[in-house]
């Protein structure tokens, strides 16, 4: 199969015709305890090193900075493998080898997570905490909640 050119030429005029919005600076999420779901997982390499890397893109659910995103970057080395294992685990995904991640990473979309996110230097640093189980449906509080009244 042969690649194609694309032909943007049918564009031209109108983009020449069209200014650029102007942006103000991006502030990020402010260093602090979030809880988020896990929105995107890809295993890739660092640019730097070309060591395996997770890249986890994570949307702010609670309690302020809403819909905001934030990443985190898992390089995996001799030296991080327990903190992979960890962060995995934490997420509820339990692997015999990691060879076997690329074919589960569909299975830490929409995780659930409190993180806690901090910054030294230029450094932005994002640790997972725990993971948020949804086992107290309102269905349960509220049925917990009425089993406690019932002397009244």
């Amino acid at each position: 199969m042969s690649k194609r050119a694309i032909d943007l030429s049918q564009f031209d005029d109108e983009f020449r015709a069209e200014q650029p919005e102007e942006r103000g600076d991006y502030e990020t999420v402010p260093d602090g305890k979030y809880q988020v779901a896990v929105e995107k997982v890809e295993l890739t390499e660092a640019q730097s090193t070309g060591n395996p890397m997770l890249k986890w893109t994570l949307r702010v659910i609670a309690p302020k900075f809403i819909d905001r995103l934030m990443w985190r970057n898992s390089v995996i080395t001799h030296n991080t493998l327990k903190y992979v294992k960890t962060d995995l685990h934490l997420c509820g995904l339990d692997l015999d080898k990691i060879s076997e991640l690329p074919k589960h990473l569909k299975k830490l979309l929409d995780v659930k997570l409190e993180v806690t996110k901090k910054t030294k230097g230029d450094n932005e640093n994002i640790f997972f905490n725990r993971r948020i189980e949804n086992d107290r449906t309102p269905s349960k509080f509220r049925q917990e909640a009425g089993d406690a009244l019932v002397p009244f």
